[in-house]
């Protein structure tokens, strides 16, 4: 008889009573972060106004609450009580305003972690909260072992408002209202009909502590007042950050360092994080599209624009020399001892490197710049005139007329300059050259890097250090491969999840960026695929017609805002007869078929025929030499597409 079967046991999983807390980091050991969090949340809720009462010492309650849409008990359930919710997904981007308030915002939520900022004050807290003619009450705790937060107890009952109203007793972290005020005004300033008081406290944005500035600019009848504040304290969220602009004290389209479609500052940059410039006018409501979107584009509109700019420029002038003499002269005490023993002109040359970085990155740290100038010093003490001399020695008469022509149009350095560059190009020429045709070169981390890293190999157009990998094109070729190919060929994920390793080619994905002129915001207007068969590969219209595959699923990958024109190479060592070289692919797609060889002609007549001029310097070099001299250029620009996240 056959023994019976024994039923399986499932055991679900246990958790601590401080599960939650221990996995929500900073947000429940900082009040600033939590609270911080908490008004974000009732932006996200389409309010107007948060009232926050802090109370004067420990075990007293500790509120928070907004007129915003509140939340239905279903939406409660779905939204509150859901770990990790993602509110892109579900809500969108925009922001919902409860009934009678017109307005447009996006969302600051992104992971659905902020609501659970009162776990900073205590272990269980109270949500009331109003929406669709009902209120709810829910006391949520997180001591439980089978869940890490759970509603301790419900009620319900009619409404007539909308709202939400947060309850705490504190039992630890407790805030400090007057920091809690500063910290949080500055964060929220860039909206005037979003009014934030703690303990029936604001701060008007002329009296605020950060305030740096307050400046009158008048533009032919317009006039403006620009105020420049510094908000101490890089904010984890990046969403508002920039230049807002104020009409009669309501807020025009959403801040941004970029003014029509000149960028002022790098957004990423710490710099970018820490200030914020609002411009306040009651002269500009002639230029606003009718939804306050943004600004038409008109010519009063470029002078503003261009006005401002200087104003800020001027600040950010301001701001560095207070901080510019004081790096440069901790650089030189720092590296004093290496200065001394360098000659006079490497010397005069190094100081001249530690002027133009500090004036060219006034916001950089002096441990960045220390490295800059650590490089230039290696560099400087490297250097001897005395292969110099000896070459001047053996020039010929033409030679020296040559040169003496060229130095009269020429410094010295732009000639270096230019050489180098050349240098540069043809060895990756010859390079490919001579390693496109073995089967043993690693396509990879060899062939892939020379070709990527030298764009302009297929045209000038291409040749622009602004095509990089980006959030938009990451994603894209998740959706494009995910489904057709193993997850394990991303290889180095983190690092480039732009190159996908296929079973028989590699292919690398990069981009450009535009700014959008009514929104100011990034949009991809160029991607660009190289993709590198392996070894002796034949390109035939089997390779052909899989590339266009490839374009038509980018085309509709569905998350490239705008509409790229999209560029794909396919390159191998030789090609079918049969096969067309160049297809479009719909409106915005192509696909270009070429062989190594091909690219080596076309580079070489781009330069102008130098590489046969310049053979004898070249033909001796092993292939994997000079992919070697260029290893560490080819390295810097793969990292930079790769981490640009």
């Amino acid at each position: 008889m056959a023994a019976k079967k024994a039923t399986p046991i499932f055991q679900g999983s246990l958790f601590e009573e401080d599960y939650l807390i221990r996995t929500l980091g900073t947000l429940v050991h900082s009040p600033e972060i939590a609270l911080t969090e908490l008004v974000a949340n009732a932006w996200d809720a389409g309010a107007t106004m948060v009232k926050i009462t802090i109370p004067g010492d420990y075990n007293q309650k500790l509120v928070v609450e907004d007129n915003g849409t509140g939340l239905t008990k279903e939406q409660f359930e779905q939204r509150w009580m859901k770990l990790g919710y993602n509110r892109i997904k579900h809500q969108g981007k925009n922001v919902i305003f409860p009934p009678n308030v017109n307005g447009k915002r996006l969302a600051y939520g992104r992971n659905g972690v902020g609501r659970h900022g009162l776990l900073c004050f205590n272990n269980e807290y109270t949500v009331i909260t109003n929406s669709g003619g009902k209120k709810s009450i829910f006391v949520i705790s997180t001591i439980s072992e089978n869940q890490p937060f759970v509603i301790k107890d419900a009620s319900f009952d009619k409404a007539t408002t909308f709202g939400t109203r947060l309850e705490v007793i504190v039992t630890k972290n407790l805030p400090n209202p007057e920091r809690i005020l500063d910290i949080i005004s500055a964060k929220f300033l860039h909206d005037p009909s979003f009014l934030v008081s703690i303990n029936k406290q604001t701060v008007p944005l002329e009296q605020h502590s950060g305030l740096m500035d307050s400046t009158e600019i008048n533009i032919e009848g317009i006039k403006l007042t620009a105020h420049f504040i510094d908000s101490q304290k890089s904010s984890r969220k990046t969403i508002y950050q920039g230049i807002a602009f104020w009409q009669a004290n309501r807020l025009v389209g959403e801040p941004s360092w970029v003014l029509g479609n000149e960028m002022v500052i790098d957004g990423r940059t710490t710099f970018a994080k820490r200030y914020t410039v609002v411009v306040k006018t009651n002269d500009l409501a002639d230029y606003i599209f009718e939804d306050w979107t943004g600004f038409k584009k008109i010519e009063p509109m470029e002078k503003v624009f261009r006005e401002v700019a200087d104003y800020v420029n001027r600040m950010i002038g301001e701001i560095a020399k207070d901080t510019i003499e004081e790096t440069k002269q901790q650089i030189k005490g720092d590296f004093s001892v290496e200065l001394s023993k360098l000659p006079p002109l490497a010397k005069y040359e190094v100081n001249e490197a530690i002027e133009a970085i500090t004036i060219a990155h006034p916001t950089a740290k002096p441990e960045s710049i220390s490295i800059a100038v650590e490089a230039v010093i290696n560099l400087e003490k490297s250097r001897t005139g005395k292969e110099l001399l000896v070459k001047l020695a053996k020039l010929s008469e033409d030679d020296i007329s040559g040169l003496n022509s060229l130095l009269e149009k020429w410094s010295v350095r732009d000639a270096l300059s230019v050489l180098d560059e050349i240098d540069n190009r043809i060895s990756v020429i010859e390079a490919i050259r001579k390693l496109a045709g073995d089967e043993n070169v690693d396509e990879l981390h060899v062939l892939h890097p020379l070709v990527t890293g030298a764009r302009w190999l297929f045209g000038p157009e291409y040749e622009s250090a602004e095509y990089a990998s980006n959030r938009q094109l990451q994603n894209a070729v998740e959706i494009v491969f995910k489904t057709k190919i193993q997850k394990d060929v991303f290889i180095n994920h983190r690092k480039r999840p732009d190159i996908v390793v296929l079973p028989n080619s590699t292919l690398s994905v990069t981009g450009t960026e535009t700014f959008e002129g009514d929104s100011g915001l990034s949009t991809v207007n160029r991607v660009l695929l190289i993709e590198l068969k392996k070894g002796g590969s034949k390109l035939s219209r089997t390779e052909r017609n899989q590339a266009m595959g490839y374009v038509e699923d980018f085309i509709n990958a569905g998350n490239l805002i705008g509409n790229p024109s999209i560029d794909c190479y396919v390159i191998g060592k030789e090609f079918s007869e049969k096969v067309e070289l160049t297809v479009k692919v719909g409106d915005r797609g192509k696909v270009n078929i070429c062989i190594f060889d091909q690219l080596v002609d076309t580079a070489e007549k781009r330069l102008f025929g130098l590489r046969q001029k310049l053979s004898d310097r070249y033909d001796d070099i092993p292939g994997m030499e000079l992919f070697k001299q260029q290893e560490t250029q080819l390295k810097v620009e793969f990292v930079k597409e790769g981490n640009n996240e």
